[in-house]
């Protein structure tokens, strides 16, 4: 076995694992999401959960993949490797090109479970569905390209190490252009203007879910070097450590001294704001600016969460404030405190400008394209459920069984129906 063979036997094994704990956040998704909505539409977070890893998963292999890393195309999209075939020299890696895809792979699958909670308990399943085609298969790989496949972004020189602005401020954006177009769940607003809230039905889930985010997210950052023997793993893993600690704690004392009591929610969204502030930065930054950006990260997510109410937009899981802010922040940081190029590091503002600029197309990109998406899907799909599937709740409407039987009592075959009438079924499921 020759070095150059053991090096790439490494890095592949490195890449299948991270690549592994990216998916693994899933399950961190469907536990939060699950946590936070009302315990009727828990079966379906689950479902869209399974949607995003399974269609997107094929849509990608079959298109997205070529469009966001084959052959560059004037700085715009990829012209080859769909379905894993074609001229993909120019990517020039030390791994098997299975094991590259597999990690990508992971990404776009994160990128559309963002606006799936931004929508949560109201959205129509099949028009998620054909959502979930256009998000895996066009816009984000596009968007990606942009960046990560040597488009125009990256040559002006854009740094996003993990994805804060490709993943986090894109799905967050089109998570808010979703979130305003199907409008707020029945009695989150009133005509008054007042908001009301929908506690969360399981926070145990909730936390769960966010330590299994907490976790991949070791994975999502680290393993984007590509290479096991990367002497920057133990950087990457220490500043997502502590802009994740920073942003949760930064929350914590926050409702504490503004509210009298440490809310747990925002606590928890925090945290996520600090690993998602720190993901385009992790490989670029020191351990201090990992705190500052973390701390603003967290900040910034409380107050994009009022801004949110103030504007009668319902958002259930604070998707928007979570990966679109946080996410612009953590990539503008990276114009501020990069090692090389910052702006308090160097005093060079070139860095700074591009990721500005590069933030505004991409957020543009994700928002208008999102809702030209729902638009054009609503033509033949109502992207909205009625107000009965609403009030009966998504799980029993679009799948026909509730998340929980405490009995576990056995029912006639016949009874137990997809088909047939939502309200016949719901007084069936609830008799």
């Amino acid at each position: 076995m020759t070095l150059e063979t053991l090096s790439s036997g490494l890095d592949t094994i490195w890449v299948v694992l991270t690549a592994a704990m990216i998916l693994l956040m899933e399950g961190g998704f469907a536990l939060l999401e699950a946590g936070f909505v009302r315990s009727k539409n828990s079966v379906n977070i689950i479902m869209k959960v399974f949607a995003d890893i399974t269609i997107g998963t094929l849509c990608y292999f079959l298109i997205g993949f070529g469009l966001m890393h084959g052959a560059d195309f004037l700085g715009i999209v990829g012209t080859s490797g769909f379905l894993l075939k074609g001229d993909l020299s120019h990517l020039d890696l030390n791994i098997s090109i299975d094991a590259f895809w597999l990690f990508q792979g992971a990404f776009v699958i994160a990128v559309i479970s963002i606006v799936s909670g931004a929508v949560a308990e109201r959205i129509n399943f099949r028009a998620y569905l054909l959502y979930v085609v256009l998000m895996t298969a066009f816009i984000y790989p596009i968007a990606g390209h942009w960046i990560w496949g040597g488009g125009w972004l990256s040559e002006l020189g854009m740094q996003d190490f993990a994805g804060s602005a490709v993943i986090h401020a894109l799905g967050g954006s089109a998570a808010l252009a979703a979130a305003i177009l199907i409008g707020p769940r029945k009695g989150k607003f009133s005509e008054f203007g007042s908001s009301s809230v929908a506690l969360p039905s399981n926070l145990q889930l909730v936390s769960v879910g966010a330590f299994l985010l907490w976790f991949g997210w070791f994975g999502f950052n680290a393993g984007s070097t590509l290479q096991a023997t990367d002497a920057r793993i133990g950087h990457i893993a220490i500043v997502t450590m502590l802009s994740a600690a920073s942003g949760g704690a930064v929350t914590l004392l926050y409702t504490l001294f503004r509210y009298g009591r440490s809310d747990a929610p925002s606590v928890i969204n925090g945290s996520l704001a600090g690993l998602v502030g720190i993901t385009a930065g992790c490989a670029f930054v020191n351990d201090y600016a990992a705190i500052i950006i973390g701390a603003v990260s967290g900040l910034l997510m409380m107050a994009a969460t009022n801004w949110l109410e103030a504007r009668r937009i319902d958002d259930p899981v604070g998707a928007f404030p979570v990966h679109a802010v946080s996410g612009i922040w953590g990539t503008i940081a990276v114009g501020l405190f990069a090692t090389e190029g910052g702006l308090f590091t160097d005093g060079s503002w070139h860095l700074l400008g591009v990721q500005i600029l590069g933030l505004t197309a991409l957020c543009t990109w994700g928002f208008l394209l999102t809702w030209i998406a729902f638009k054009t899907i609503n033509i033949w799909i109502p992207i909205r459920s009625t107000d009965e599937e609403e009030e009966i709740g998504l799980d029993i409407s679009y799948h026909g069984i509730r998340a929980t039987h405490a009995d576990n009592e056995f029912i006639r075959i016949e009874d137990y129906s997809y088909r047939g009438d939502v309200k016949e079924m719901r007084d069936e499921m609830y008799k």
